[in-house]
């Protein structure tokens, strides 16, 4: 039997790679609303987050969601980010 590989992506606060199921996706829609993604399967672009605040704090002081999402993100947004990330865990 063959073995599949498991995806593996980086996660844009901590820049450790890890297993993509175990990272929170956040996904840029093409109609341009951010939310996260849960089944990582929504259309859009996506960028990947551990799932602890210290991440995306990190990932906010550095800008690295906005790079990597292609959009300018207000404080508003962070938030909503903030505060769906807490509900999650």
């Amino acid at each position: 039997m063959k073995m599949r590989k498991t995806p593996k992506r980086k996660c844009m606060g901590c820049q450790e790679v890890q297993d993509k199921r175990s990272l929170i996706r956040v996904v840029r829609s093409p109609e341009g609303e951010i939310s996260i993604d849960l089944t990582g399967r929504k259309a859009g672009r996506g960028a990947y987050l551990c799932p602890k605040a210290e991440c995306l704090e990190k990932a906010i002081k550095t800008k690295a969601l906005e790079r990597s999402l292609e959009v300018t993100m207000d404080a508003a947004l962070y938030e909503t980010l903030r505060k769906e990330l807490s509900d999650d865990e």
